[in-house]
């Protein structure tokens, strides 16, 4: 009977590796691409197509961090455990701000409202769906992209203008459609997707009793494919900033996570991520229809001046993303 020769110590008293040099280049694989992502997302360096869509599975990236590490010491490669935990950390801690509630920095005293962005898939949820989901979740404004003139033909058919009877349509074929539907009195705020040439992101200021008017805009970037990469950029830098004397909330499908610099960006003109102030910034919203790889592209950002209450994703109407809900507090008037 022969007997596996244990691995012999080096001079240092510590035993050589396992694996032999199929693990090591496993390692290395899963380490090596995973530590640049995290220098790209850092420095803010997500500039092209691939590592765009690169940013967008970060979170997925961690716990896999984790177990290389894991696998590491069990094959007695500390330098490549060490690579991988730090690796797994310089990944996590920026996204600890995501599932660390903070409630915003506002805290005001006026009325509550309730915001839903749903994408309507090219037009293909049904309107019954959407009303429903209406009916379900009684929001106060309800921003629509992707919004056909079939659909919003259905919608008024459905009885979706007898429960938010005022709003701003911008419908279009395929996904260049959009709208804002509002129980409250509105006033056309423009469209800063069509002034560019892009999707539309029509915006709708809305009258609310105790409380100043409220812009709101239906946010739909183009994706950013190998041929729209630079247009998606351009759509995400139209979006207006939080000003003062204009209470805004963007809300919509950004196609963009807080991994993307350009999002981030975003943020920095004076917004605060509803998902990421109550803990649920790492909810996925699309795909609908799997729940991994499910990665956060809507969103509904609200002015730092307007407090944030609550927040959901529902998967209910159905279509490729799932819909969004926040619940804000305005400053009173």
């Amino acid at each position: 009977m022969e007997f596996e020769k244990r691995p012999e110590p080096d001079a240092a008293g510590r035993r050589a590796p396992r694996g032999g040099p199929v693990c090591a280049v496993l390692l290395a694989a899963v380490i090596g691409p995973a530590a640049v992502f995290a220098v790209v997302r850092s420095a803010g360096l997500d500039r092209g197509f691939v590592l765009v869509w690169a940013m967008a599975a970060l979170p997925y990236l961690v716990p896999v961090l984790v177990l290389a590490a894991a696998a590491a010491l069990l094959l007695r490669r500390r330098g490549a455990a060490l690579c991988a935990g730090l690796t797994g950390l310089a990944l996590a801690v920026p996204m600890a701000d995501r599932v660390l509630p903070e409630g915003g920095a506002a805290e005001p005293d006026g009325p509550r409202i309730r915001v839903v962005a749903l994408n309507a898939h090219f037009g293909h949820v049904a309107p019954e769906q959407i009303v429903d989901l209406v009916d379900e979740r009684r929001p106060d404004v309800l921003a629509l992209q992707e919004v056909t003139p079939e659909l919003a033909g259905g919608l008024r058919e459905a009885g979706l203008e007898e429960r938010l009877p005022h709003g701003v349509v911008r419908a279009a074929e395929a996904a260049a459609g959009g709208a804002v539907y509002a129980a409250h009195p509105v006033r056309d705020a423009g469209d800063v997707g069509r002034e560019i040439g892009s999707l539309a992101m029509p915006g709708a200021s809305v009258e609310i009793d105790g409380a100043p008017p409220v812009e709101v805009v239906s946010v739909h970037p183009f994706s950013p494919r190998r041929s729209t990469i630079d247009r998606w950029r351009a759509g995400l830098r139209a979006l207006p900033a939080a000003e003062e004397g204009v209470l805004r909330v963007l809300a919509g499908d950004f196609n963009a996570t807080p991994d993307h610099a350009e999002f981030r960006a975003v943020l920095e003109k004076g917004y605060v991520d509803a998902a990421d102030a109550t803990g649920s910034g790492l909810a996925g919203t699309w795909p609908a229809h799997r729940p991994v790889p499910r990665i956060a592209l809507d969103h509904v950002l609200a002015d730092e001046r307007i407090g944030i209450a609550g927040f959901e994703v529902d998967g209910g109407a159905g279509g490729a993303h799932r819909a969004v809900v926040a619940d804000l507090v305005l400053p009173a008037a």
